[in-house]
């Protein structure tokens, strides 16, 4: 998983959690520290102070006190305690940390001194090191938490695995089968696998409507425009056509064989999404030219001039047919937008340029074209309105980008290119 996410995720939290408690637990023992060192220990000889006091007072020999870290003075006060006030001070004596509580009663002076840095030991032993078992304790808690918590993410996580490897082209709902893919899942996981098995089954049927509607479809048409095609060339025959038959009967052909090359393509698109097309080495450049010739007759006599021309030649491996179809589509668009000027095809090292002389385009009309049956300002020569939309598809699926570059009123320039393609360079 990448590093945002669910389990690094969780895993950060659980971090931030232990190192927080971690911070909490050595700051209270901090300020317990304080609290032992402070203000029991002054808590401490008060009391003191006031049980001698009140013992002496009864028994003028009670002795005064002497332990290991408290040592009591009267009236006599070790160097260095002379003269100080009643009250709490933190001194050295004879070289020790200590806390000396001074107080008089009755004419006379007590000294209480208390060695400080026994206590320091003390905090350190009693404090420290349960403070280091407390935090292995919820370190170890933490680190099975979280550990529970992956087992319990580790469903969707497969899950989305599934999702992600799954084909929108040829979903198969069975990846999706929680009985199979999340057998010990909850509930809830199994309730959200069964949900997107539905949904990939749902998917499956209409690609596959889609797949079936696009296949008979084009095979429909096909005999009616075969028919149309037969009748046209028959009519051509007739000598006794007049112009204006003519020019409707050729505007009749060069719209069947505009169709035809569509059917092609809606086949081609239905083949595609069904099985992989076989790929083969495919000349560019012959096969520019072949389209090149095919697209000049929807222009015969408008005065519009072409030409191909070629600083390389370019190889590409792919479905030839695929290839033809999205140059062909360029080059009939070019030529339907073009009253006057030229269309010129320029084959370079990896990339093949087509520039008209055309009406041009907006930015946003370049975008509208895009979409299915949405047709460009002063297309004078038929076309349906998914010849950019066919193009799209085809270079989105093979990998090759499709740059358009247009200016109303001067002209549109078209750049395909082809990554993974292998070129030799022309002598000049």
């Amino acid at each position: 998983m990448a590093d945002s996410g669910l389990r690094a995720r969780l895993g950060r939290t659980f971090l931030v959690q232990a190192a927080f408690i971690g911070v909490v637990a050595m700051v209270g023992v901090f300020l317990a520290s304080v609290l032992l060192k402070d203000l029991l220990i002054r808590q401490a000889l008060l009391e003191e102070a006031q049980h001698f006091w009140s013992s002496q007072a009864r028994d003028p020999s009670f002795p005064l006190p002497a332990t290991l870290n408290l040592t009591g003075y009267l009236d006599a006060a070790p160097p260095g305690l002379a003269g100080l006030p009643p009250g709490y001070h933190a001194r050295l004596v004879e070289g020790v940390e200590s806390v000396v509580y001074v107080s008089d009663r009755d004419g006379r002076r007590l000294y209480l001194v208390f060695d400080r840095s026994g206590v320091a030991r003390i905090a350190t032993v009693f404090g420290l090191a349960p403070l280091a078992v407390v935090l292995l304790v919820l370190y170890a808690s933490s680190w099975l938490a979280f550990r529970a918590s992956r087992r319990l993410f580790s469903p969707v996580i497969a899950l989305a695995r599934q999702v992600r490897e799954l084909d929108p082209a040829a979903p198969d709902p069975a990846m999706l089968d929680a009985s199979r893919v999340l057998p010990d899942a909850d509930d809830e996981v199994r309730e959200l696998a069964e949900a997107l098995e539905r949904y990939a089954q749902r998917l499956r049927d209409f690609v596959a409507r889609e797949r079936d509607f696009t296949r008979d479809a084009s095979h429909e048409l096909r005999s009616p425009l075969t028919v149309i095609r037969m009748a046209a060339s028959a009519l051509e025959e007739e000598e006794a056509l007049s112009d204006a038959g003519r020019r409707a009967l050729a505007r009749i052909t060069r719209a069947t064989r505009d169709m035809e090359e569509l059917t092609s393509a809606f086949l081609l698109l239905a083949r595609d999404a069904q099985a992989s097309l076989p790929a083969e080495r495919v000349c560019v450049n012959d096969l520019l030219a072949e389209e090149l010739e095919r697209a000049r007759l929807l222009v015969q006599g408008s005065g519009v001039t072409s030409g191909l021309t070629a600083s390389h030649v370019l190889h590409v491996e792919a479905p030839e047919r695929v290839l033809g179809v999205l140059l062909g589509n360029l080059l009939r668009n070019a030529f339907s937008y073009t009253d006057a000027g030229h269309v010129k095809v320029h084959v370079g090292a990896a990339s093949v340029a087509i520039e008209d002389t055309g009406v041009g385009m907006a930015p946003a009309q370049i975008d509208a074209l895009y979409q299915p049956f949405v047709r460009g300002e002063g297309a004078r020569r038929g076309g349906h309105g998914v010849g950019l939309t066919i193009v799209r598809r085809l270079s989105e699926r093979f990998g090759w980008p499709v740059k358009i570059d247009s200016t109303p009123g001067v002209g549109t320039r078209v750049e395909i290119g082809f990554p993974r393609s292998s070129s030799e360079a022309l002598a000049d």
